[in-house]
């Protein structure tokens, strides 16, 4: 039985990357965990949580969609939720209309979909509890138009406006939604998305401990965002007063396939 003296989180997306280490913060401050990713990994990674004296639970699903969804609020067992920091997504590179529409489908379903299907049945939990605090990982990425990612760009823009609304919609209700919104972050992400031959897959990147530390921080404050890294808050900044049309040529030049020889 998971102790009751400790807090209880759930963390999606947390084999690896941010996931992984918004997990171990978790861990370190007092939560009991339910950790779950769509590899097999996530095994591995639970056990490494387990080192903070935490009680972790793991489960391996694909929360594209109702049925992964629904294992995973199963596993929770009727215990309250204190903490849900919905981290799982999915990127996707090259043309738009070069993808495959599996793989694009892939994208919404996981990032969006899978996403508020989670949150909406842990939320109605918080909310009835009076108490309650979610994580969205959204990204700047949402903030200008992603050519050659148009459609992780697209979820993020839909992340990000959700989390703004849904805090505005839980307000005075005990519970608090914190937006964290990472720049490009040293995981996997970028090799999964078939995007190591481009600019901005090749360049020098966030490490994603101090990524999740401001999310994590974030999120136990109460606060509604945060971007990760003052260039990443340059970034967006500049994002907010620039034409659309000169954002999605910037981001063009850092996203683009090379062509082959």
């Amino acid at each position: 039985m998971a102790s009751q003296a400790r807090q209880f989180a759930i963390v999606t997306g947390a084999s690896a990357g941010i996931g992984e280490a918004l997990a171990r913060h978790c861990a370190d401050n007092g939560f009991d965990l339910l950790v779950a990713a769509d590899d097999p990994s996530i095994e591995h990674a639970a056990a490494g949580f387990r080192g903070a004296d935490a009680h972790v639970d793991w489960v391996q699903a694909d929360l594209s969609g109702p049925e992964g969804v629904d294992k995973l609020y199963a596993a929770i067992g009727g215990r309250r939720v204190d903490a849900l920091l919905a981290n799982a997504g999915r990127g996707l590179g090259h043309a738009f209309l070069d993808q495959d529409p599996a793989a694009w489908r892939k994208v919404v379903d996981t990032n969006i979909t899978g996403t508020l299907l989670l949150i909406q049945k842990v939320g109605r939990d918080m909310r009835a509890a009076g108490a309650g605090r979610i994580l969205i990982t959204g990204s700047i990425a949402g903030f200008m138009p992603g050519t050659y990612q148009a459609v992780y760009n697209g979820t993020k823009a839909f992340l990000d406006s959700f989390a703004f609304a849904l805090r505005h919609e839980l307000k005075d209700s005990g519970v608090t939604v914190t937006c964290l919104m990472p720049g490009a972050t040293e995981t996997d992400f970028f090799e999964t998305a078939d995007m190591l031959d481009t600019k901005i897959g090749q360049q020098k990147k966030d490490d994603p401990a101090m990524v999740a530390k401001v999310g994590f921080d974030a999120m136990m404050k109460g606060e509604g965002d945060v971007v990760a890294g003052w260039h990443n808050k340059l970034q967006a900044a500049i994002a907010n007063v620039t034409p659309a049309g000169i954002l999605a040529e910037q981001h063009r030049r850092m996203a683009e396939p090379k062509k082959a020889e």
